[in-house]
């Protein structure tokens, strides 16, 4: 059951990344321009597409709630092969033999590691300590990648506002799934517990800096390196926080650790696939004031 939430959530992770790309293009504010994202708000296009992330969320607690992080996490990188083609008919975007190439690394890296890896549940009880360590290192980490971002532009640009998205993602993730074991206590046991807060700034975190991402034009780098830590963290998180394991019964962890590397490998080829083609999508002009025809 677990399995199959999370490649639902995939999928609706993926419709909604690219119709959130295709609102922040149709914006008049540049990417240096944090109005970009309130006008990307009131595009319907941009709504539906948020209304897609929150239905990948709820399916992927679902997941978290029956199944391990590094589980989960891995097959939600997956929504970034749903995204091709889906960013091939709305946005424009390439298809190159480079990107299918790391598509299909990606996959199979992931088929790899979740069939041979077999990664086993731990525990959510994890000390204060290690949840404050886990926090302040990736709230460091988020403004060292968007530092990075605000100075590029292009690809590289969509790249480090990915990944640094991608490390926000990453600890939602690992929220979430301490998140889900309150639920049942009701209203006050939610609002008087960590985990709310630090869920509610993590998405935050994340859903400006994924915004910024798409903003770049190139929608390969953006989901690619956002996928790429967002998966790498799970693992990390998973093994740290939760005391998973990457293999049980008769799964091997060489094996496992291979096909990891081949899902971020391909996550890679897809971002320097990205960066190579150089091709901004079209997006239809905003509406002016100015505009003649109006």
């Amino acid at each position: 059951m677990a399995t199959t939430l999370a490649l639902l959530a995939a999928l609706c992770f993926a419709l909604g990344n690219v119709l959130q790309q295709k609102g922040t293009l149709e914006t008049a504010a540049g990417a240096d321009d944090p109005r970009f994202l309130v006008q990307a708000m009131q595009r319907p296009v941009w709504l539906i597409g948020a209304l897609s992330q929150a239905s990948g969320w709820v399916l992927q607690a679902m997941a978290l709630d029956r199944g391990p992080l590094a589980l989960v996490q891995s097959l939600t990188t997956l929504s970034l092969v749903f995204a091709l083609p889906l960013g091939a008919w709305l946005t424009n975007q390439r298809i190159t033999r480079q990107v299918a190439a790391g598509a299909g690394a990606v996959v199979a890296g992931v088929i790899l590691f979740v069939s041979v890896g077999t990664p086993a549940a731990g525990n959510t009880n994890a000390s204060a300590a290690a949840w404050w360590a886990a926090c302040l290192t990736t709230l460091a980490l988020v403004l060292v990648f968007a530092g990075l971002g605000r100075s590029r532009t292009g690809a590289t640009q969509a790249a480090l506002f990915g990944s640094a998205a991608g490390f926000a993602f990453g600890l939602q993730g690992a929220v979430t799934k301490v998140f889900v074991t309150q639920i049942g206590g009701g209203v006050l046991a939610i609002l008087s517990d960590w985990s709310v807060y630090v869920l509610v700034a993590s998405a935050l975190l994340g859903l400006m800096f994924q915004q910024s991402a798409f903003k770049s034009g190139v929608l390969a780098p953006a989901i690619a390196s956002a996928n790429a830590v967002t998966l790498f963290m799970g693992v990390l998180l998973g093994v740290t926080i939760f005391d998973e394991v990457l293999h049980s019964g008769s799964g091997s962890r060489v094996p496992a650790i291979i096909g990891l590397a081949m899902a971020l490998g391909g996550v890679v080829a897809l971002a320097s696939a990205g960066d190579a083609s150089g091709q901004r999508p079209s997006a239809p002009r905003p509406a002016s004031s100015t505009d003649p025809s109006t």
